[in-house]
């Protein structure tokens, strides 16, 4: 029997670079290898979204399309849309017993985001508490996150093993994050994440032209005045990415060398950057395009998911609601 793996996104906007590095790279990997499940948690990008509905529905249909285009195959994975599993709701409610408001609080991702966001509504507060319930909704045994969504992991080990303890069962299992290789994509500003919101992202979305422009921002080394300067990759963003994405490491370990001996300038690695990001986005782009333009198709692959998601989660919450629901 496989085990079963769970993981999504808030559906905010187009994916970037950064998610597919961070999370969708280990996700077309894994899909064959477990019972996947992937969440559009749109109801959690209320949280801080409430004001423009008709944006975040837009912007699901966008995730999907950016899903399917880099491999995520629906003949593997059920990509499923929160809003329409009430059982997760339910879940949530019950599992919110069993944390505190200070708990919460100082859950240090939940808390950088409301510096950052200057945000204090109780479902924002309390979406850690509804991401757990995801998690522990489907009994899953993996998640694939970021190095800095380990607080979240935390949070749902706590509260599965508080519940089982509480009810002397054994509901929820022991969860196991999947960290990737890269899970924290450093943004083209060079110092923070790669976000939207911050706009040092770079999309999966993205034309060549808007590639090149955002590549020549790119930071690379102020000391490398002339081309016959030597040139340092410390710190240096283009020589960052080049790391990541470029498949020919030979060749890019000799034009390395050549920076760093001088005579090669900063351009000629942005240059090499641009063709390595446009191969690379420019299948996706292509998929992306044609899977936008067929909206019925994105449904129904959404509607078939969200019912087997439906009927994974329906499962779980029998028996809970065995423990507080009154029969009728």
């Amino acid at each position: 029997m496989k085990k079963i793996l769970l993981t999504g996104d808030r559906p905010t906007g187009a994916l970037h670079l950064g998610h597919y590095v961070g999370s969708l790279q280990n996700r077309v990997e894994m899909q064959t290898q477990f019972e996947t499940y992937i969440l559009i948690a749109d109801i959690q990008a209320y949280t801080d979204n409430h004001h423009q509905p008709e944006l975040i529905k837009k912007h699901i249909l966008e995730v999907l399309a950016d899903y399917l285009a880099v491999g995520i195959d629906p003949a593997h994975s059920s990509i499923c849309l929160q809003s329409h599993m009430k059982g997760l709701f339910e879940l949530t409610q019950y599992l919110s017993n069993l944390t505190s408001f200070d708990q919460l609080k100082h859950n240090p991702t939940l808390k950088i985001e409301l510096e950052q966001k200057k945000i204090n509504n109780l479902s924002f507060i309390s979406y850690p508490v509804s991401q757990a319930a995801d998690i522990l909704g489907f009994r899953a045994n993996c998640v694939p996150v970021g190095a800095d969504q380990s607080p979240i992991l935390e949070l749902t080990n706590r509260l599965g093993q508080s519940f089982n303890k509480q009810y002397k069962m054994d509901l929820f299992p022991k969860i196991k994050g999947e960290y990737s290789v890269c899970s924290r994509l450093m943004g083209i500003d060079g110092h923070n994440k790669m976000s939207k919101s911050l706009n040092n992202a770079i999309f999966l979305k993205d034309s060549i032209d808007e590639v090149k422009k955002k590549v020549l921002k790119m930071y690379t080394d102020p000391l490398h005045l002339k081309v016959e300067d030597p040139g340092h990759l410390e710190n240096n963003v283009v020589a960052y990415y080049l790391d990541i994405f470029d498949p020919d490491k030979q060749g890019l370990a000799q034009l390395k060398d050549k920076y760093v001996a001088g005579g090669i300038a900063d351009i000629v690695l942005k240059n090499r950057l641009i063709e390595v990001l446009e191969a690379f986005i420019s299948p996706i782009r292509d998929k992306r395009l044609q899977l936008s333009n067929n909206p019925d198709y994105l449904l129904s692959v959404l509607k078939t998911g969200t019912d087997a998601g439906n009927n994974k989660v329906e499962d779980t919450m029998k028996i809970v609601r065995n423990i507080f629901c009154l029969k009728l």
